[in-house]
C-alpha cells in the first residue's frame, strides 16, 4: 500500500472526477433515453423525411468516433458562434451519442405484433398516448432493458475522452495526479478499479431492481 500513498493523497480529486463522470453520464443517459423513445417511434410510425432524418442521425453517430462528435460540438460549433462550456458540450455530445444507440435498441423492442392489443386498448377508451405509455412501451423496454444497460455502461466508459476538452472528470483527474506524483502505474491501476467498480455496480444493481420495474416478468419465469 505504500506505493499508492502518494496517489491516495489526491483521493478527493479522484472522487470528485468520478462524481463528475457519473453525473454527466447519468444526465446524458436520461436525455438520450427520452430522445431515443421519440426517434424510435418516429422512425417506426412516420414514413418519409422524418424517418430518413432519424436514420441519418443514427447512422452518423454510429459511424463516427465519439471524440470527433465531441470536438465537432465543442470546437466546430464555437467557430459558428455557438460557444458552450466544456461541461455543456460534453453533456450534449454524450446525450446525442446515447440517443442514437438507444434508438436502435428501443426500435427493436417495439417491433412486435401488438396491433391487436393497441386496438383493444383504444376500444376501451384509452388515448393513443396512454396506450403507448402504458401498453406498448413497458413490455418493449422490458425486452431490451439489458442491452440498454450494457450500452449505458459503454457510454460511461467511453466518456473518458471528455477530458480532452478540459472537463474535470475521472480521467482528467488521473492525468493531473500522475503528472504530480510520477506514479503512472499506481494512478491508472486505481482509476481502472474505479471505472470497473462503477460499471459492475450499475449492472448488478439494475439486475436486482429489474423485476421491481417489470414485475410481470416474474410470471414469465415461472
Amino acid at each position: 500500500m505504500l506505493m499508492f500513498r502518494d496517489v491516495f493523497a489526491y483521493s478527493d480529486m479522484l472522487l470528485s472526477g468520478l462524481l463528475t463522470s457519473i453525473v454527466l453520464c447519468g444526465l446524458a443517459g436520461f436525455a438520450g433515453f427520452a430522445l431515443a423513445i421519440f426517434c424510435a417511434e418516429l422512425k417506426r410510425t412516420v414514413p418519409g423525411p422524418a424517418s430518413w432524418a432519424v436514420s441519418a442521425y443514427v447512422e452518423t453517430i454510429r459511424n463516427t468516433p465519439f471524440i470527433v462528435q465531441l470536438f465537432f460540438i465543442y470546437f466546430g460549433m464555437a467557430s459558428l458562434g455557438w460557444r458552450m462550456s466544456p461541461q455543456a458540450a460534453a453533456l450534449v455530445a454524450l446525450s446525442l451519442n446515447a440517443g442514437a444507440y438507444f434508438t436502435e435498441i428501443i426500435r427493436g423492442g417495439l417491433m412486435d405484433g401488438s396491433r391487436g392489443i393497441r386496438e383493444a386498448a383504444l376500444a376501451q377508451g384509452m388515448t393513443p398516448l396512454q396506450v403507448y405509455l402504458r401498453i406498448v412501451l413497458p413490455p418493449a423496454l422490458a425486452k431490451v432493458d439489458k442491452p440498454l444497460v450494457g450500452q449505458f455502461v459503454l457510454i460511461f466508459l467511453g466518456s473518458a475522452v471528455i477530458s480532452q476538452i478540459s472537463v474535470e472528470d475521472l480521467t482528467s483527474a488521473a492525468q493531473f495526479v500522475q503528472t504530480r506524483t510520477f506514479r503512472a502505474f499506481e494512478t491508472y491501476i486505481l482509476v481502472t478499479a474505479m471505472y470497473v467498480s462503477v460499471g459492475l455496480s450499475f449492472s448488478l444493481a439494475y439486475g436486482r431492481i429489474r423485476l421491481a420495474l417489470f414485475p410481470w416478468l416474474r410470471e414469465l419465469r415461472q
